[in-house]
């Protein structure tokens, strides 16, 4: 298996339109999102070693914020998942993988963490 890098930016939380029941829709609901993307590694990381060798973190983040599109109603949590993966993907081709985690923090009664986990491969 070759060398591979892993970047995460983990429990995130944003409000994004979802959700397929009446109270659901029309208002945003908080989402604890966590990102993990697999890049195609360097030979080596030397101390002097310039971002442009890795990924900036704050991608991840604004994959998963400001690149949502305003207004969008997403029925299902699935879809803001493929979007962020899909973002990610055009952002940089060295990307392999990606996975997104979301919990649907609005649904929660007792503490649990209600959600999904999507993982796409690059084609």
């Amino acid at each position: 298996m070759a060398d591979s890098l892993i970047l995460e930016v983990a429990d995130l939380e944003h409000d994004v339109l979802t959700g397929i029941y009446s109270e659901e829709t029309g208002k945003p609901q908080p989402l604890r999102i966590t990102i993990t993307v697999r890049l195609k590694c360097a030979d080596h990381y030397a101390p002097d070693t310039p971002l442009e060798a890795s990924k900036n973190y704050m991608d991840l983040k604004f994959a998963a914020t400001d690149a949502l599109p305003p207004g969008v109603h997403f029925k299902l949590i699935e879809a803001v998942a493929d979007h962020i993966c899909e973002t990610l993907f055009l952002q940089d081709q060295r990307i392999e993988a990606v996975t997104v985690k979301i919990v649907k923090l609005a649904i929660a009664e007792a503490n649990e963490k209600i959600g999904i986990t999507l993982t796409r491969e690059r084609r």
